[in-house]
């Protein structure tokens, strides 16, 4: 499931009052430096399911010919939506879905987020929370 016209702010439970740039642990991509990477050098390039799938591909280093049965086959199980993200969760990024369902992200303190914030036309989505309420 996509959204579309959706806003998905950072998690209740950030401190963070800006955005960080994930980064590579160990010499290895994480996800979040994945979808960070391919969301800030393509903003509205890709839907939710498209960086999921290139963050998969990346991450498992795989490469393959076959990569239909692959995306068939990583989709069979269900994926959680990006509010479950670590950019909203741990990073300090919003992500925004336009109308047609491709996504970007914004920092936190930006205009921009602020902008996305007061349209009443878009819906707006917190993040999933990193911690459960105690």
């Amino acid at each position: 499931m996509s959204y579309k016209d959706t806003f998905i702010t950072i998690s209740d439970d950030s401190n963070l009052s800006s955005g960080v740039v994930p980064v590579p642990r160990n010499g290895k991509p994480t996800i979040a430096s994945i979808e960070y990477d391919l969301l800030k050098n393509a903003p509205y390039q890709y839907t939710q399911e498209e960086v999921q799938f290139k963050t998969h591909l990346i991450k498992n280093q795989i490469e393959s010919d076959y990569l239909d049965e692959l995306r068939e086959q990583f989709f069979s199980k269900p994926k959680a939506c990006f509010r479950a993200s670590p950019l909203v969760k741990n990073y300090g990024w919003g992500i925004h879905y336009n109308e047609q369902g491709k996504i970007a992200i914004y920092e936190v303190n930006s205009k921009a987020y602020e902008d996305f914030l007061d349209q009443e036309q878009i819906t707006k989505l917190k993040g999933m929370r990193t911690k459960r309420k105690q």
